[in-house]
């Protein structure tokens, strides 16, 4: 019974866990005011999808980066579907025991949210946007390595 109960728990902390770090948000602007607002931060941002193969394979590109690079914070936007944010996006990050910051946006305005990004953006992803004291860098790519993402992270961001 105690065994049984520690593993509740164990389960419950886990799920909780990544339940908490992963919000979601109806609009751009809503995430871009409550998660991407510290002018003091570099943001490294990347936009990705569970059902986008180039995007699950960078992953652990930006959670390496996560960890390794301290000059920036790493952002995972989910473009998942809202109605498979409990049965594929959270049981997805449990797997992959993903530690970056993950929120899955859910704003079907396109046409106002990606210019708001980049005025260039064709809205396909992965798509990675860096933010630095309000300046904002954008790629519309995967990359190929770790070194790479961290390669490009670094040659714009001081």
């Amino acid at each position: 019974m105690k065994s049984l109960l520690l593993v509740f728990g164990f389960w419950f902390f886990s799920a909780n866990s990544i339940a908490q770090k992963t919000a979601i948000f109806d609009s751009y602007t809503a995430l871009e005011k409550t998660i991407l607002n510290d002018q003091n931060t570099t943001y490294v941002v990347n936009f990705w999808a569970t059902w986008c193969a180039p995007c699950v394979k960078e992953l652990p590109y930006f959670e390496k980066l996560n960890a390794e690079n301290k000059k920036v914070k790493v952002v995972l936007v989910s473009l998942d579907f809202k109605d498979q944010y409990e049965k594929k996006l959270l049981p997805f990050l449990k797997k992959k025991a993903i530690k970056s910051q993950v929120v899955l946006l859910t704003d079907k305005e396109y046409n106002t949210w990606l210019p708001q990004v980049d005025k260039n953006w064709s809205g396909s992803i992965p798509a990675t946007l860096i933010i630095q004291k309000g300046k904002k860098i954008f790629v519309e790519k995967d990359f190929a390595s770790y070194q790479e993402l961290n390669n490009y992270v670094n040659s714009n961001t001081n």
